[in-house]
């Protein structure tokens, strides 16, 4: 009775939608938790299979799977609850709100302690994954879909993926690094930029090669006259390219 109690507290207070105390037994919540209470005292007294089987089976009747070794403090309320995962090694502390879609795991890199240890009074919003043997600090909040990957101090904010601290006791964390979600850059401006630079270039040696090739035509014209005496051919070429391209190279300089 105790237990059933304690659920219509927490749910009425936390669930505006409810309107009569009955309806507590309509809530997967109730039941996911009511669930593990069994298999939890079962897990802890060495009767494994036993433990997942309960659980296994409020697995299937509510869509939250809550580990049997995963331990759980007072007036935790999981709302709405579908898709909702707690790890064995988890830990979470009294007055919890969790929404559906929640994941509490680990990232397959840590032995023993694998699942983070949830603080007093925190709300973890839809889809949000918290994954890894840490600390959520008490009075914090993860936003929607947010991905944490490392200890979140008290009273704290956190958002994106992957997580980060926006807000620290109500105050906005380091506003001026925070990355600005408009004017971000443009791929596609910039691969423009890239392309005009790279046109110009092109222009600049093209512009090279046509002066050259004018010179070279007008070299082989009549009318062209070459400074050293009986040179014909390529030494013409060579000699005009001398006199009337280098040497004016040799001026601008």
């Amino acid at each position: 009775m105790g237990y059933i109690k304690e659920q219509i507290e927490v749910i009425k207070e936390r669930d505006p939608a409810i309107k009569k105390s009955a309806e507590v037994f309509l809530y997967p919540s109730f039941y996911a938790l009511l669930f593990h209470r069994i298999a939890h005292k079962l897990y802890k007294k060495d009767h494994f299979f036993i433990a997942r089987l309960i659980s296994q089976l409020g697995r299937g009747l509510t869509g939250i799977e809550i580990h049997p070794g995963a331990t759980i403090g007072k007036g935790l309320f999981i709302d709405h609850g579908m898709g909702v995962v707690i790890g064995e090694t988890c830990e979470i502390g009294e007055n919890v709100t969790i929404y559906h879609g929640v994941t509490l795991g680990g990232t397959g890199k840590d032995h023993g302690k694998r699942h983070p240890t949830i603080g007093n009074n925190v709300m973890i919003s839809t889809g949000a994954k918290v994954l890894g043997p840490f600390k959520v600090g008490d009075n914090s909040r993860i936003a929607a879909n947010a991905v944490v990957l490392q200890e979140v101090p008290e009273d704290s904010t956190v958002v994106g993926i992957p997580g980060r601290v926006v807000k620290v006791a109500g105050q906005r964390v380091n506003p001026c690094k925070q990355l600005d979600q408009v004017k971000v850059p443009d791929p596609i401006q910039m691969e423009i930029c890239k392309l005009k630079n790279t046109i110009e270039v092109l222009e600049k040696k093209l512009g090279q090669i046509e002066s050259i090739t004018h010179i070279h035509t007008s070299m082989m014209s009549h009318d062209h006259h070459c400074t050293v005496p009986n040179c014909t051919g390529k030494e013409v070429c060579e000699n005009y390219r001398k006199d009337h391209y280098e040497g004016k190279e040799e001026r601008n300089d």
